[in-house]
This record gives structure tokens, C-alpha cells and sequence, in this order.
């Protein structure tokens, strides 16, 4: 039944519900939702239409199964090739095993787009909850999941709203301590590739490497700022020729995350061009590639697995404690771990 006051409980939403207020028959609902062909455009208009307003989710297992019943939740990420995601999967599984729990993992691939069409699905699965680092910036995907009553957590990424619990790192920091090592250096002509300008996590990067540079009685000239796509190896190698036709070249590079510094290592390697001699070179997330590189790189560390436990744990509390749950953010503090791609110091 609907709420009074026109306001719906997804749980309660029916097919019948949808034939009502769409005029047509419980029949037409399903041909239009499962059958498109046999039903007429306007009437597949009008039906979707009702569906969007009623917040209705079509499921076998959603008939079944009430919100919270689940045993899996879902973690969607920027990109499940990225090692640092892989490691959050890794703690959040942990968590979730040991309630008796799966996780199921996606990739939006940064795409808003593909981020939506992932939280519908997980809406008609009925998942336990979400946890998510939203490629949409603007907050509309997770503003429409809201409606459908399953939690959610946000991943990597910092929160000021009372909607939704979240599990990140200190960003800011993290982009000082990189730079702050590369000024302590004598570097005095530094780039940071950054990644996806509208990414919050390369954003807050940027802002403290300005802010380092400040600290340090640099001009903001100083720091060069160099955007990329995507956040892996080939976007990197891409930025670091660019890197290598700056006039004059930077001597320290600072990547918004290590898929990018190794990269950048890679064209500085085919161009003949030195690290840490010629160039210093600094990433973040210190995933195992990190250290394993040709020229072990120094990265600003981040506690993915640590992050993944904490954010299932906080999202399956929220499952038991219903409304009486208060949603919280943790922010846990990097570590700068160095290593020879920045060792060699500049007078």
C-alpha cells in the first residue's frame, strides 16, 4: 500500500501497485518490463514512469526477500584493476566472512553512467548494503538509492552529511607529506599528476601539495599540475611525456596515486631520463608494485585493508541497529614510506 501523504515504502511496492496507477494490467506491467516488444511506446513510457515515482523494483528476489535479509554486500569501486581497491575488497571480505557474509565486487571504471546502472542492480538484488566510492560527484546515483532503504557506506572518500556513514584517509596530509619530502629534498621545481580533476581524493591531494609548497617559502609557480583521465600505468606513461617537454622540466614529481608514478617511471626509463638522478619521483596508496618496482618507489601509504574491514563493520552495524543507528566517519591518517626513487637530495 502507499504511505499517507504520498510517500512510498519501497518494501511494500507491488506490481499490482505499478498496473494500478499506470491504468493498465498487472500483465501489461510485466510484458513491458520483461517483453518490451509487445507493448506499445507510450504504454512502456507510462509504466516506466509510474515505476521511477513509486520507487518499485522488479526482482524475483526482491518479492522474497525484504531489505537487510541478504548475505551479500556489494563494494563498487573506481576500478577493480587498481591494487590499493583490491586490498580494500580484501578487508571488507574479512569483515563480512566472519558474519557469515560475501561481497560482491564491481567497477564503475569512474563512470557515473555505469555507477547508476550498478546501484539498480543491487537495489533488485536486495543486497545486505553498498559500500561505495562514488564516481558521481554530484551525488545524484546514491540521492535515487536512497529512496530504496538499503545502506550504504562511502569508501575512500570524506562525508559532511548525516546521510551515510564513511571510511577514508586524510588526503590533505597525504599530499603535504609527499611534497614536503620532495621540498626537504631541495626540489624547488615540482609537478603533481593528478588524475581525474573532479575525483574528491585527487583534489584534496592537490590541495595539500599546494599547501606544502606554501609551507616550504615556495611561489605557487613552484608546483605544476598536470591532469590525467584515468588513474593507471598508461595515463601515466602519457603524463610523464608530457612531463619530460616542460621547459623548464620539474625535478620531482608527486602522482595522485602508484599506477600513475609507475607510469611515469616507465616513460622516464625509455627516454633515458634518471630516477631519482634527473627526476624524483613520489606515488600514493604504496600497493606491492610499490616497492617492487625497478626503482623501488616512495609512496604515501594507506591502510586499503584496514579501510575495507572498517567500512563493512560500520555498514553491517547500520543493518542491526535500524533507526536507531548514528551514522559516523572515520578518517585514518598516511604514512609516507620512503624509498630510492626519491632519495638522491638536490642542494
Amino acid at each position: 500500500m502507499r504511505a499517507a501523504g504520498g510517500s512510498h515504502n519501497t518494501g511494500e511496492i507491488s506490481i499490482k501497485d505499478v498496473a494500478h496507477h499506470a491504468g493498465v494490467s498487472i500483465g501489461t506491467v510485466s510484458n513491458a518490463l520483461n517483453r518490451p516488444d509487445r507493448v506499445s511506446a507510450d504504454t512502456r513510457a507510462r509504466v516506466r514512469a509510474v515505476i521511477d515515482e513509486l520507487g518499485y523494483v522488479r526482482s524475483e528476489s526482491a518479492r522474497q526477500l525484504r531489505s537487510g535479509d541478504s548475505r551479500i554486500m556489494a563494494l563498487l569501486v573506481l576500478d577493480i584493476g587498481n591494487p590499493f581497491f583490491v586490498d580494500v575488497s580484501r578487508g571488507a571480505e574479512h569483515t563480512a566472512r566472519a558474519r557469515g557474509l560475501g561481497v560482491m565486487m564491481c567497477h564503475s571504471a569512474q563512470d557515473p553512467e555505469a555507477e547508476s546502472l550498478y546501484l539498480s542492480m543491487f537495489a533488485e538484488q536486495r543486497v545486505r548494503g553498498v559500500l561505495v566510492t562514488p564516481a558521481d560527484t554530484s551525488g545524484a546515483s546514491l540521492a535515487g538509492f536512497r529512496r530504496h532503504g538499503i545502506p550504504y557506506v562511502f569508501v575512500d572518500r570524506v562525508v559532511d552529511s548525516d546521510d551515510a556513514c564513511s571510511v577514508s584517509v586524510d588526503d590533505v596530509s597525504g599530499g603535504r607529506f609527499a611534497v614536503q619530502h620532495l621540498a626537504e629534498g631541495g626540489h624547488e621545481r615540482i609537478a603533481y599528476v593528478s588524475g581525474p580533476a573532479h575525483l574528491a581524493q585527487c583534489q584534496d591531494r592537490g590541495v595539500g601539495a599546494a599547501a606544502a609548497i606554501e609551507e616550504a617559502g615556495l611561489p605557487s609557480e613552484a608546483l605544476t599540475v598536470l591532469e590525467t583521465q584515468r588513474l593507471d600505468v598508461s595515463s601515466g606513461k602519457d603524463a610523464g611525456a608530457r612531463l619530460l617537454g616542460l621547459r623548464p622540466r620539474p625535478t620531482a614529481v608527486f602522482c595522485a596515486n602508484d599506477l600513475l608514478a609507475l607510469g611515469v617511471l616507465q616513460a622516464m626509463f625509455a627516454a633515458g631520463v634518471r630516477v631519482p638522478e634527473d627526476i624524483a619521483l613520489v606515488g600514493y596508496d604504496d600497493i606491492e608494485f610499490a616497492e617492487a618496482a625497478a626503482v623501488p618507489l616512495t609512496s604515501v601509504r594507506q591502510p586499503a585493508v584496514r579501510i575495507g574491514e572498517t567500512a563493512a563493520e560500520m555498514l553491517l552495524n547500520e543493518t542491526e541497529d535500524g533507526p536507531d543507528h548514528v551514522h559516523d566517519s572515520v578518517v585514518y591518517q598516511p604514512e609516507l614510506i620512503v624509498r630510492r626513487s626519491t632519495l638522491t637530495q638536490r642542494s
